[in-house]
């Protein structure tokens, strides 16, 4: 049997993939401690829940609009403007079935066959599976650790040719946790302007959670003169822990908000209207629900990045937001005789220590992995102890102590 070729060059999700390795130990009554996920391990806040049982009982249980319906989106215009100081009119805004789809969507859109995405690594793993599946050539751009997991403007400027198409920017990042300061975003305005026919993707899906005071920022807070080829995208599932509920949005010039729009129509058709009476309660209710969730991934990064530097082998700096720490392990692979990367090293962790981490390999990034700190504090601690244990263990067999 034979596949489309878009389809056989893409891969499966590592986080997905080690997520699902993880649960079936854990059907097998393995006591895993899981620092793989991708999501908050709060429960959805009760007045959102509460909207949601409302629209049930009220009788939204239909179709949608394929955009949204009206008052989500507005609740969705009222917030780029509340928080980002954004202006966008009833037609250049859309709902999707989470910022995934948003993110799919665009780049259907956007790109043709042949065109090239540029995208700084480590990534999120999709973009590249979503730049392939439309036909088009990722393109990579380092921003290594021994950077600050910065975007050099110069070899941004190198990357951006006459087949680039899209840029994709991430702040903060998913997985670094690195946050784009202003003099970075300004430095990446300045290379863009001399690239006018590059489409931009801010994707802000962590817009919330960040451990500075600030304001957030994105490009079109310090270059608003690129609007007109800038796309927002954002939703409710990191914020307000929301990922089960599936509901994701965007902002952009009203052209490609419509294609975007003819796009869902033939794929989901929409959000489900149940979510997004929830969404629509998110966006326009308590935002301290958010506050208090932002307090204890801080409090779990001050606790887990300051433990993983420490390990031997490993090197860990600090996130500036998200629940993710992005280690090096590359000299903890180097003293480990029966593993030679990080995917084989992920695979150890679970089978050997009952710790699920997500291999650096799947960002873009050999010889890191992706820490999750959306679990419990137990699960952190309890993770750190077999980490320890497992590395005192190993090392010490093969005589390789030292760090």
């Amino acid at each position: 049997m034979s596949f489309a070729p878009r389809v056989e060059r893409v891969r499966p999700s590592l986080t997905l993939q080690i997520n699902a390795e993880a649960a079936a130990m854990e059907r097998g009554h393995e006591n895993v401690a899981r620092l793989g996920a991708g999501e908050p391990d709060f429960d959805t806040p009760e007045h959102i829940r509460q909207a949601a049982h409302q629209a049930i009982e009220a009788g939204y249980t239909r179709y949608t609009a394929v955009d949204g319906y009206p008052d989500l989106r507005a609740a969705v215009r009222e917030k780029f403007a509340r928080d980002n100081d954004l202006q966008f009119a009833d037609e250049e805004v859309m709902v999707t079935c989470g910022a995934k789809q948003a993110l799919s969507d665009l780049a259907q859109v956007l790109l043709r066959s042949g065109d090239e995405a540029v995208i700084p690594r480590p990534y999120w793993v999709s973009y590249p599976a979503q730049v392939t599946l439309a036909e088009a050539d990722p393109v990579f751009v380092d921003a290594p650790m021994d950077e600050d997991f910065t975007i050099a403007p110069e070899r941004l400027d190198a990357a951006l040719g006459e087949r680039t198409r899209l840029l994709y920017l991430n702040s903060p990042n998913n997985p670094t946790g690195r946050v784009y300061r202003r003099a970075e975003l300004e430095a990446i305005a300045e290379v863009l302007r001399r690239h006018p026919r590059v489409w931009v993707v801010s994707d802000d899906i962590y817009e919330h959670i960040r451990f500075d005071s600030g304001p957030f920022l994105n490009l079109l807070s310090v270059a608003p003169d690129l609007a007109d080829r800038t796309l927002v995208v954002n939703g409710v599932s990191k914020a307000y822990a929301m990922t089960g509920w599936r509901v994701g949005f965007v902002g952009g010039p009203r052209q490609v908000i419509s294609e975007m729009t003819k796009v869902q129509g033939q794929s989901t058709a929409g959000t489900a209207s149940i979510s997004q009476h929830a969404a629509q309660a998110a966006l326009r209710g308590d935002q301290s629900v958010v506050d208090h969730m932002v307090a204890a991934f801080r409090t779990r990064h001050e606790r887990i990045v300051p433990a993983l530097d420490a390990l031997p082998g490993i090197r860990c700096r600090p996130s500036d937001g998200t629940f993710y720490a992005f280690p090096d392990a590359s000299g903890l692979i180097e003293r480990l005789p029966d593993v030679d990367d990080d995917r084989e090293l992920a695979e150890r962790l679970l089978h050997d220590a009952e710790v699920a981490v997500v291999p650096g390999s799947g960002f873009g990034m050999p010889g890191h992995l992706r820490v999750s700190f959306a679990a419990s504090m137990d699960t952190i601690d309890t993770a750190l102890e077999r980490l320890s244990e497992f590395i005192e263990r190993e090392t010490s067999d093969a005589g390789t102590q030292t760090r």
